[in-house]
């Protein structure tokens, strides 16, 4: 009996996904949950297992196709049931063979200045998307390229793939330039023998008025196009969108990695695993530099003192375009400063007791609930009583209307290599310290290694970012709209401050303290309001009343 593979629901508003790559091909054995495709989305790229153990006997939906969530991808079987499908298969090979020379022959009909062959088009990567973006060229003009092998990356606002050659053969145009937008259809790049690269050599002399100087230069680009596929080698096997962007957010030069996938495919692990050991090769590199320092400083006492930072060689001195990540994150930014009239009010709040507690209670904690406790979840159980009490700092704007929520979904950002993300713990207000340290931690390691659900990163009401993590005293955080307010958490330190003593009077102690900054929407929120919220915050954190909660 066989079993079909649909494209899953990757989140609750997601209703389309894009085939980023199939790592089986038809007639291939896959066990049950091993990985069988990779699937893009607007909000998630991630890898589909297999539902069951069997053959692949067909698969319905090509590499970069978009389709709606329920498609049905593949057919999974017993290797007896792929004898039928078989003479069904040459039917439509048939029909995708005869548009080929089609292409071919409408460049004949072209203008003698244009090169003939097979013509590369802007794909239509979803229902809705009418155009896209060349992000970049992967080969050029002169460069020979096989059937299937990746051409270029095209983006659109909501997928961002590549593009491989229809065919095999010389590249003898490339019609659109990076970063510029086309619509679905337009042709991007014509492929062809290298013969048919001639004809154009001799339409650009014309507008040049002299005919046999021109005429060397097109053939001397050729001569300077084979001295530079020194890249080529990163580009002889297949490398998925989601791989390549791991390898650049974490400057691994794919031309290093050997692949450890089905057929040599450089998979993510083989990428995380690369990065791993250039950061021990670094840190074995900063020891060794670092050793015999202490010998030549013994005589010169203040050498010691000296501790440059270590020079960035990945990054510095490069010119490259940002992720997509990133220019979401950009976009959302500035989007969020044009949107609301933001404004920042920060106290100090004194988490001496809060100290003292974590102190004694952590190492019971970690045995009994299997994590660590640290500070946030303090914060997080204190931010989140009090938007119970100041419903104005827990709502949302849209347009001309304002939704005070009854829920408290409060969205931490987490830092990560790819850039900053914003998980959600949903229904804060009613989890406890171990509740929230185990929903909190769980979420932040799943969102570093890229394990997040889409779900899981949206619906939120409320954001807490913690920004002392890094020693930061405080800042002013940007809401992430359309909430009215986030709050900071700068770093705790210990520092003189003027208490009260048991009988009343004023005596200078060592105590625990940090900064909250909380930034808020005037549209919405005034000051009056966002300095009632903070003083609920402070005095819950000040009274430190959560030993019941620790079993204390």
């Amino acid at each position: 009996m066989s079993e079909s593979v649909t494209m899953p629901a990757l989140g609750e508003s997601v209703t389309e996904g894009t085939v980023s790559s199939w790592l089986k091909k038809v007639g291939d054995t896959v066990e049950a949950d091993e990985p069988l495709l990779e699937v893009a989305t607007d909000k998630v790229d991630t890898e589909v297992p297999s539902p069951v153990s069997g053959t692949i006997l067909e698969i319905r939906v090509a590499e970069d196709e978009t389709v709606a969530v329920g498609t049905v991808l593949a057919v999974i079987g017993d290797p007896a049931e792929a004898a039928p499908p078989a003479p069904a298969a040459p039917e439509p090979a048939t029909t995708t063979t005869e548009p080929a020379p089609e292409p071919a022959g409408a460049p004949e009909a072209a203008p003698a200045g244009q090169a003939q062959g097979a013509e590369v088009t802007m794909p239509a990567l979803g229902e809705s998307v009418t155009e896209g973006t060349v992000s970049s060229w992967l080969k050029k003009v002169g460069d020979t390229v096989e059937a299937d092998e990746p051409l270029l990356e095209v983006a659109t606002d909501k997928v961002d793939t590549e593009v491989p050659s229809p065919v095999s053969g010389t590249i003898l145009e490339i019609r659109v330039a990076e970063d510029e937008t086309v619509a679905v259809g337009t042709v991007l790049a014509v492929i062809g023998d290298p013969a048919e690269a001639a004809p154009p050599a001799p339409a650009a002399p014309e507008p040049a008025t002299t005919t046999t100087e021109p005429a060397p230069e097109p053939a001397g680009a050729p001569e300077t196009a084979p001295a530079a596929p020194a890249p080529g080698p990163a580009a002889t096997a297949y490398v998925t969108p989601i791989v390549r962007k791991l390898a650049r957010d974490k400057g691994v030069d794919l031309a290093t990695v050997t692949g450890t996938g089905i057929g040599g495919r450089i998979r993510r692990q083989d990428i995380e695993a690369a990065a791993a050991a250039a950061d021990e090769a670094r840190r074995a590199a900063e020891a060794a530099q670092a050793v015999p320092a202490p010998a030549q400083a013994a005589p010169a006492p203040a050498a010691p003192a000296r501790s440059a930072p270590v020079v960035d060689t990945a990054l510095r001195g490069r010119t490259e375009k940002m992720s997509r990540l990133r220019q979401v994150i950009s976009e959302r930014m500035v989007d969020s400063l044009q949107t609301s009239a933001q404004l920042t009010t920060v106290v100090e709040v004194d988490v001496t007791r809060i100290a003292a507690l974590r102190a004694r209670a952590k190492d019971d904690f970690l045995a009994t609930n299997g994590t660590k406790l640290t500070f946030l979840p303090f914060f997080v159980a204190a931010a989140t009583e009090a938007l119970k009490a100041h419903p104005k700092v827990n709502a949302s704007i849209n347009g001309k209307e304002v939704t005070y929520h009854d829920v408290e979904h409060v969205g931490i950002a987490v830092d990560t290599p790819r850039g900053l993300l914003v998980p959600v713990v949903k229904n804060a207000g009613d989890l406890n310290i171990p509740g929230l340290a185990k929903r909190i931690n769980d979420l932040a390691a799943r969102t570093r290694d890229n394990k997040v659900n889409p779900d899981e990163l949206s619906g939120s009401t409320f954001t807490i970012t913690n920004t002392g993590s890094g020693g930061a005293l405080f800042d002013t955080p940007i809401i992430n709209q359309p909430e009215v307010a986030i709050l900071g958490l700068g770093a705790i330190r210990r520092l003189p401050r003027v208490v009260k003593d048991v009988d009343g009077g004023e005596v200078i102690a060592i105590r625990s303290v940090c900064y909250l900054a909380l930034s808020y929407d005037h549209r919405l929120v005034d000051g009056a309001d966002a300095a009632r919220y903070l003083a609920t915050v402070r005095k819950r954190l000040e009274e430190g009343d959560f030993a019941g909660e620790l079993g204390l």
